[in-house]
């Protein structure tokens, strides 16, 4: 894949042309459509998989924050006249502490492209809609030379609005998630396991909250400046990888602690072998980097 790092300029001229959605009788989404979303810690890891369609554009931002208000009216514009070629996810940093450490946000608003499953940060700060409208032309163009140029129907989009109601353990697990109790969501989906061994949905949410209830308890900074001092810190590799999966940088998590294996010894091998299954089911068993992943670990362990 095309290296991302550094291919967006800001007010530089060049890129795709303006939409033809910009006509002027064409009627735009609204606010609520399925191109325009709010993310949470535990959905986000959805909009890393819809990457590999169409790019993410990824919005942090706060309630307090005055150049988030002027920025993400123009971001919901300029993306709703792409008419679903691009998706823009709102997260709010207060309510996503996970996120907001995972993408470094030193100052907000920050902007980042998921494109294929890699970020590339994109701009920091309120800019005028010209030149926001030139950094999502660039993106579309870095997209295409990656080959996602996939288009999503407004109305439908990432998220199926027809959906069954959830049974009465996943929606205890919402529930729980929802109020910040992981220990209590954790006990729901370890009951709907219980009753449906095979519950897919189950299995995955329980390693989402897992990965959560890990991150909520740690020093974003401190562990990846144990990290890069001490390459066979395996606390330290864990937390890192952690954070490397919920924001996006799913390639370089797995490499870490698969990097870390044959350095440590038996106890810390088994912990990083049970984080990488976690994070495997996180991520989805079939998405081809857990694939390869699983078959480096088999070749490690064997």
């Amino acid at each position: 894949m095309t290296s991302m790092n550094g291919a967006f300029g800001q007010g530089e001229s060049g890129g795709s042309s303006n939409p033809a959605a910009a006509d002027a009788g064409a009627a735009l989404p609204t606010r609520a459509s399925a191109l325009i979303v709010d993310a949470t810690d535990i959905t986000f890891p959805d909009y890393i998989e819809l990457s590999k369609t169409v790019p993410v554009i990824v919005d942090l931002w706060a309630t307090w924050c005055e150049p988030c208000k002027q920025l993400s009216p123009i971001l919901e514009r300029v993306v709703a006249e792409y008419a679903g070629r691009m998706v823009l996810v709102k997260v709010d940093v207060d309510a996503n502490p996970q996120l907001s450490q995972a993408f470094q946000a030193q100052s907000i608003p920050t902007i980042v492209a998921l494109i294929g499953g890699k970020t590339a940060p994109l701009f920091q700060g309120a800019l005028p809609e010209a030149q926001v409208r030139e950094v999502l032309a660039q993106v579309l163009d870095v997209a295409a030379e990656n080959g996602v140029t996939g288009t999503l129907d407004a109305l439908s989009g990432p998220e199926e609005p027809s959906e069954p109601p959830l049974s009465p353990e996943h929606q205890d697990a919402f529930d729980a998630i929802e109020r910040g109790d992981f220990a209590a969501a954790t006990a729901a989906y370890e009951k709907a396991l219980t009753n449906d061994p095979k519950d897919a949905l189950a299995e995955t949410g329980l390693a989402q909250v897992g990965l959560l209830a890990r991150l909520a308890g740690a020093d974003a900074d401190a562990s990846r400046a144990a990290a890069a001092a001490d390459t066979t810190d395996t606390a330290a590799a864990l937390v890192v990888a952690d954070l490397d999966v919920v924001g996006g940088h799913v390639d370089d998590a797995f490499d870490r602690l698969l990097t870390l294996f044959p350095l440590v010894d038996d106890d810390a091998k088994n912990e990083i072998r049970l984080r990488l299954l976690d994070l495997f089911a996180v991520v989805g068993s079939a998405d081809p980097r857990v694939v390869s992943a699983r078959l480096r670990l088999t070749n490690l362990l064997f």
